[in-house]
């Protein structure tokens, strides 16, 4: 077994359930979550044909599973010149309109690289059955902060296979999957291409949108009144979507 990333300690905040409604919010929450990620996030929008053809495979993956309509992340590790991107998306069963309301760059598994891994291609669910953590924002030897500045949020999806990306005949092994932020300095300006040990790598402005909109935290929220350690974790200046995920899917559209 080997870790992505070696775990940090959780950085308590003060049991305050977020109550407040969102200053974009509209009678339409998927407009209303469009303009919070414009916002929030910001930045250029994906290739158009690379972004269609992501969400046509996120659909593929995850139809039968998304009961209501919902938020989800869809990744695409392709690698190409047209580089590697995170997409914030909705879907739901029946005649919903699954669409992309916002792009940015991430970062996935590199290969060639003694212990790096190619990020497993599927579906992730987060089920809530794992308690994520926030960063320390402690640089390392090197003055990397790994996981991103202090309170930056990690969701950890437990024990993954992923394929060796090193050996000249791969394998597959098991190792601890992550989705979190990176140095704002030194890392944040290589997203776009494949850099890390296995984990999902995203910008800190899109790490603090998935945090305050609970776009993976519907089993958060719903746990969150009687247990504290989730109550805790979960922001206090959040403004939880209408259509709080659960789902990341993994794609590759070269």
């Amino acid at each position: 077994m080997t870790a992505c990333l070696s775990r940090r300690l959780l950085i308590g905040a003060s049991l305050v359930l977020p109550v407040a409604r969102p200053s974009w919010a509209s009678a339409d929450p998927v407009a209303g979550l469009k303009a919070a990620f414009e916002a929030e996030v910001g930045g250029p929008p994906a290739p158009a044909d690379r972004a269609a053809r992501a969400l046509a495979a996120g659909r593929e993956m995850l139809l039968s599973r998304l009961d209501r309509p919902q938020a989800f992340l869809l990744v695409d590790r392709a690698e190409d010149p047209l580089g590697q991107w995170v997409h914030v998306a909705v879907g739901g069963p029946g005649a919903f309109r699954w669409e992309i309301l916002g792009s940015g760059r991430a970062s996935t598994g590199r290969r060639g690289r003694f212990d790096h891994y190619l990020t497993p291609i599927g579906v992730i669910e987060h089920d809530g059955g794992i308690l994520g953590w926030r960063a320390q924002g402690t640089p390392n030897s090197n003055g990397i902060r790994g996981l991103g500045v202090r309170v930056m949020r990690i969701w950890d999806f437990g024990w993954r296979q992923a394929q060796t990306g090193w050996l000249a005949r791969p394998e597959m092994r098991e190792i601890r999957l992550l989705l979190h932020a990176t140095d704002p300095v030194h890392l944040e300006p290589r997203l776009g291409t494949p850099a890390s040990k296995g984990c999902i790598r995203v910008s800190s402005r899109m790490n603090r949108f998935l945090d305050r909109h609970a776009i993976l935290d519907a089993a958060y929220l719903a746990a969150a009144p009687s247990d504290r350690r989730i109550a805790t974790l979960l922001p206090p200046d959040g403004t939880p979507s209408p259509l709080a995920g659960r789902f990341v899917a993994v794609v590759e559209t070269a």
